[in-house]
């Protein structure tokens, strides 16, 4: 694809309301003293393409987004016959069904209803950074519910379950069958699973914008220990040119530059609604009402505590995308054509960050018309 920036009018759209846009997120990370990178497409042609206190270049931690991409590493074995999203994970990993969990299945846990949220009073950063130790412990792990029935956000053991089960299935390490089968067969050569020494001069600090929760997280996020170890929930780091394309692949049908590497039934069972008829469901993690689909959240803010919200007010139903730490925020809008990419390194105080993302989010759909 061509990465030449169009003016907004070319693509329909309202060219102050896309410099608004713009305008809030250099506002925010400016008085901050935080970076960011803000990349928006429609039809497949660049809009803005702006970075704050940083290059296109850098690198930029993407927490949660990370979730995606392994999510769609399962979809893809699911599409090649080696995994089946309703047999239980123990078919292919015996270990892990032990202490109760026979019953859980790949749909479970990509959907958060495996009933195994973290502990996080048990995790250190040697632990979670250390992939033995990690999937021993989810062998260990003991079912806070039963299997399906109560959603509540995995924030690592999603990753560690699902990473370990693609190796268990495919033979390969999940950030190697992520780069061979996802990213280098459409160029994306800035997406990393795990940093690699060598690109460590690129990676962006992060910044803590808030109280001590914020700070506490910084001085872990901001170590090599953490950045190159491979946590298949939250350690992908990308530069915004990188997610915004792997986000185009996604809205295309699993194509980019006339190369294929998902099908569009693939990625339609990826955005599936979690639950029957894509309603709102209480999340006993977070406290507040998701829209989770199958490795993505999905749009149609239903409520100000929503937290869909970072993708808009204005969001369709049909939206999805993927929220990390608050400060990080990518989505496709398949009706107006549309991938928003919002990378930053600045971690504010929960709630605030969303506001904020879905703040920048609305300019860009407003100008949508």
């Amino acid at each position: 694809m061509d990465w030449a920036e169009v003016p907004p009018g070319a693509v329909d759209l309202d060219r102050s309301l896309v410099e608004a846009a713009a305008r809030s997120a250099g506002d925010r990370l400016a008085g901050r003293g935080g970076a960011g990178h803000l990349v928006v497409l429609r039809r497949g042609r660049v809009v803005l393409d702006r970075a704050f206190g940083a290059d296109r270049s850098s690198l930029f931690l993407i927490y949660s987004c990370s979730k995606a991409y392994t999510a769609l590493c399962v979809h893809l074995l699911v599409a090649r016959g080696q995994l089946a999203l309703d047999e239980p994970v123990a078919t292919w990993w015996p270990e892990f069904g032990a202490r109760g969990k026979d019953a859980i299945t790949a749909r479970h846990v990509l959907t958060h209803r495996a009933g195994v949220p973290d502990d996080f009073a048990v995790w250190t950063l040697a632990t979670a950074t250390d992939w033995t130790a990690s999937v021993h412990r989810m062998e260990r792990l003991v079912p806070r519910w039963p299997a399906g029935e109560v959603t509540a956000y995995h924030a690592l053991t999603q990753g560690w379950i699902l990473g370990e089960l693609v190796r268990r299935a495919s033979g390969e390490r999940v950030e190697s069958l992520l780069r061979a089968a996802l990213l280098e067969p459409i160029g994306l050569r800035d997406t990393f699973l795990g940093l690699p020494p060598e690109e460590w001069s690129r990676s962006v600090p992060v910044v803590p914008a808030g109280g001590r929760t914020e700070l506490a997280n910084a001085l872990v996020f901001n170590r090599r220990r953490y950045r190159q170890a491979v946590v298949p929930a939250a350690t992908v780091s990308a530069t915004g040119r990188d997610v915004a394309r792997f986000f185009e692949m996604l809205r295309c049908g699993g194509e980019l530059d006339r190369v294929r590497v998902l099908r569009p039934e693939t990625i339609a069972a990826a955005r599936q609604p979690a639950v029957d008829g894509g309603e709102v469901d209480a999340d006993r993690t977070l406290g507040r009402p998701v829209r989770w689909a199958h490795g993505f959240h999905l749009g149609g803010v239903r409520s100000r505590a929503d937290l869909g919200r970072f993708m808009g007010d204005l969001s369709a139903e049909d939206a999805f995308g993927a929220v990390g730490s608050d400060c990080c925020t990518a989505w496709v809008d398949p009706a107006r054509e549309l991938v928003f990419v919002y990378l930053t390194a600045l971690l504010l105080p929960t709630g605030a960050g969303i506001a904020h993302h879905g703040l920048v989010a609305d300019c860009v759909l407003r100008a949508c018309g």
